[in-house]
């Protein structure tokens, strides 16, 4: 039977906290996944994530949830710095936790999804404006974007959770808007990306996955497209958690319905695109983090 450490409460940057859960014992360092939490950056924290325990560290991989910065708190770019500086901290600290800092995946759904792309396309800058890495890079090898918000200057974006990101309408943010708009700074480069999205999403529109693909796809990243089938929005969550009023939400959908169909669409650089059916479940997830990181161990 697999054994796990747990850690709490672990201040990664000043008044930032994450857990994380690995393999123990390990029998050598493994490849590290931070998730990052949805709740429109307005709301939320780390204790918001699927079973990571389950289906990531029972695979050989260091499962960490951070908190970053609400925008009630502060505005963009501050979660952006926050997710890095997480990256940065997992890279230093590896040798004391015992896991493989080489190898750092990003996995996030709706706002998380949104800062995991953002840290995604932009894993070649060294150092952002008002950023201090201390030479510790924030790069990536891998993410996964669970229906997130994309390009925040399309019409639909003109909503509460994104001007309150933003600090106020995205008419009079126009130039921060395109800064936070991961599809409008993909350059060569980019790590392998994973793009899930339900095809029935009300909240955030399949479209804006669409965007990302095309932009990852055009810069000749290696990214997937997997739209689910009649899926909606929310459906990385675990059922327990509680939908917000007025909101119909699709918590622990993928844990119940394990192996729903979906479209899939690949593009690998120097190669034509490649559309198939997929079954999506939390294993298919771990599989290409499997692909794209390694492993250390097998689960049980």
């Amino acid at each position: 039977m697999m054994h796990f450490a747990r850690e709490h409460d672990i201040e990664y940057a000043p008044g930032l906290k994450l857990d994380l859960v690995r393999p123990d014992p390990s029998p050598q360092p493994a490849p590290v996944i931070i998730w990052l939490h949805d709740g429109g950056w307005r709301v939320g924290d780390r204790s918001m994530a699927p079973d990571l325990e389950k289906h990531f560290a029972a695979a050989g991989f260091v499962m960490i949830s951070i908190d970053y910065r609400l925008s009630g708190e502060a505005t963009f770019p501050a979660q952006l710095h926050d997710v890095r500086a997480a990256v940065r901290w997992a890279r230093a600290h590896g040798p004391e936790y015992s896991f493989q800092a080489g190898r750092i995946g990003l996995w996030g759904s709706s706002a998380g999804g949104h800062l995991a792309a953002l840290v995604g396309v932009l894993s070649d800058q060294s150092e952002l404006a008002g950023e201090d890495s201390d030479g510790i890079s924030s790069s990536v090898d891998a993410v996964v974007v669970g229906y997130a918000p994309i390009d925040l200057t399309t019409p639909d974006q003109s909503n509460v959770r994104t001007e309150a990101l933003l600090g106020g309408p995205v008419i009079d943010r126009g130039e921060l808007a395109l800064l936070a708009s991961p599809n409008r700074l993909v350059g060569p480069g980019a790590p392998p990306f994973l793009i899930v999205h339900g095809d029935d999403d009300e909240l955030v529109s399949p479209l804006q996955s669409r965007l990302l693909y095309g932009a990852l796809a055009a810069n000749e990243a290696e990214v997937a497209l997997c739209l689910v089938e009649g899926f909606g929005h929310g459906f990385f969550n675990p059922s327990t958690m509680q939908a917000p009023p007025g909101l119909a939400l699709d918590f622990g959908r993928l844990e119940r319905e394990s192996g729903a169909r979906a479209e899939l669409r690949v593009k690998s650089p120097g190669k034509r695109e490649v559309v198939s059916s997929q079954a999506v479940s939390f294993e298919f997830i771990g599989e290409f983090f499997r692909r794209e990181l390694g492993a250390s161990i097998d689960g049980d």
